[in-house]
């Protein structure tokens, strides 16, 4: 008998997008599942809907709770789960019909402790399948590897992928933090024996315009405290060979963000220090591993200098480019 699959689905205020989520996870083609919706305090239509999903169909359950926010209802989720696997689905994102079958025979045939798939972003239609439809195997030191690559978002994120329950045995979520995926996959990785990788897009991943990642917000700062959370894990680890490009990228985005809050957020000079001491920091602590690239480390180095005059010129770079 095929395994049972846990499907975690945190709900809070998506009255508007759950009716079209719970459908595409029931409607799976692997048919052995339980599916857990944790009502995370909603005050819209959603704790009605989900009690009608469990009169209508035995495989749901509902867990209704005080607000936590998406890492208290994961951790819900993972704690109530009694699936041998465990998957995670955003409750305004949904599945193509075959997301839990390919991605638990990926598991079971490479014998692998997880599985990920591609995602596309949707507005409502089909997810589109793209890709080869090729399964290719990684170990966890090179799922960590991957989370640099220029696909890597297919490797941070919680919701496209299978996990073996047992991997969360140690490991919850940060309550009160977004980002939470950043703060979390690495730590699932350094346990993992393998993992199997299927090219191919079985997940849809429905970007609304409240996306609380999206928009200009002091808790944005979470991503740079989870990577850099992140690097003092892989040191102590002795990934040393990562550290170069980790430090790159950590440096890369948290710049992005330092903009992105002296734009929007003018009272944010407290975050917009704390981001520029850690990129001074960088500088010299990527100096026992090698050196960034010769351009890169002057930009950082006017950056840190004079914000102002490092975007003026970073502009004008990006829109030579682009006329290239």
């Amino acid at each position: 008998m095929e395994d049972l699959i846990t499907v975690v689905i945190p709900v809070f205020r998506v009255e508007a997008y759950l009716h079209r989520c719970v459908d595409s996870v029931l409607a799976q083609t692997y048919r052995n599942m339980e599916v857990i919706l944790v009502d995370d305090g909603s005050d819209d239509g959603c704790p009605v809907i989900c009690d009608a999903y469990a009169r209508q169909d035995s495989r749901v359950k509902v867990i209704h709770q005080e607000n936590t926010g998406l890492s208290g209802a994961r951790n819900t989720g993972i704690e109530q789960a009694k699936g041998r696997y465990l998957s995670f689905v955003d409750s305004d994102d949904y599945l193509s019909p075959e997301f839990l079958e390919r991605l638990y025979w990926a598991c079971v045939e490479t014998n692998s402790d997880m599985s990920v798939c591609r995602w596309e972003y949707v507005k409502g239609e089909p997810v589109p399948e793209k890709g080869s439809g090729k399964i290719q195997t990684f170990t966890g030191r090179q799922m960590l590897e991957n989370l640099y690559i220029p696909d890597g978002a297919y490797f941070v994120v919680a919701w496209n992928k299978l996990y073996k329950r047992e991997l969360f045995e140690n490991i919850r979520y940060p309550l009160g933090r977004i980002h939470e995926d950043e703060a979390t996959t690495y730590r699932i990785y350094y346990q993992v024996r393998q993992a199997a990788y299927l090219d191919v897009s079985l997940y849809g991943y429905f970007v609304t315009p409240s996306s609380i990642t999206r928009r200009v917000n002091p808790k944005r700062v979470d991503w740079v405290k989870a990577v850099s959370e992140r690097i003092d894990f892989l040191e102590e680890k002795g990934y040393t060979e990562l550290m170069v490009t980790a430090l790159q990228a950590f440096a890369d985005g948290s710049i992005d963000i330092y903009f992105g809050l002296k734009d929007g957020l003018p009272d944010s000079e407290k975050e917009q220090r704390w981001i520029r001491d850690l990129i001074r920091q960088g500088l010299v602590r990527v100096k026992p591993y090698g050196r960034f690239p010769l351009r890169t480390e002057i930009g950082y180095r006017m950056f840190l200098m004079c914000p102002g005059i490092y975007r003026r010129l970073l502009e004008r770079v990006k829109s030579e480019n682009g006329k290239q």
